[in-house]
């Protein structure tokens, strides 16, 4: 009698554990992820990220930055035909305000702002100005996307001024 017991006992909490490991992994481990990439090749720069297009079906986005024209290319793949539904795009000499043939140095990635939509992060080195942008559906409900520059802010400061301090919980 003791042995049988003994055999339920373990038994059930085996049970017990593999209901636990289920339990966490169903409420807690189905977190959104942020689905990005980046990759470069000499003057052109490529990042991925979600983009809210359609609320049922997600949709990746893709950026490429072009050096050499100081362009920035946005798309969005269509899931449901597999087709890219256009380009748009942002002169980003014109948008950082920069010299016409400085040797600009842009970094750039993407990050995760809500479950199915990402922003695109981008900087200028030299100018110290950096942008956040999001690409959706055109606002005049014309076909294709648009690029949407949602901030701008330098990281530099000017000779002479003190950088500004933003107390933690502000």
């Amino acid at each position: 009698m003791l042995r049988f017991n003994k055999s339920i006992a373990f038994g059930l909490g085996i049970l017990a554990g593999a209901i636990g490991l289920g339990g966490y992994s169903h409420f807690w481990g189905n977190q959104a992820r942020a689905w990005a990439s980046n990759d470069r090749h000499d003057d052109y720069v490529m990042c991925t990220g979600q983009v809210l297009v359609n609320t049922k079906v997600p949709s990746d986005g893709v950026w490429l930055l072009d050096y050499r024209s100081g362009r920035l290319l946005g798309t969005v793949i269509d899931h449901s035909s597999g087709t890219i539904r256009g380009w748009a795009e942002v002169d980003l000499v014109q948008e950082f305000g920069l010299p016409p043939r400085q040797d600009a140095r842009f970094l750039m990635t993407t990050g995760q702002i809500s479950q199915s939509q990402s922003a695109l992060y981008i900087t200028e080195i030299n100018s110290g100005k950096f942008g956040v942008y999001t690409m959706g559906v055109r606002p005049d409900k014309q076909s294709g996307i648009s690029i949407r520059r949602q901030n701008m802010s330098n990281f530099r400061t000017e000779a002479g001024q003190q950088p500004k301090v933003v107390p933690a919980g502000s």
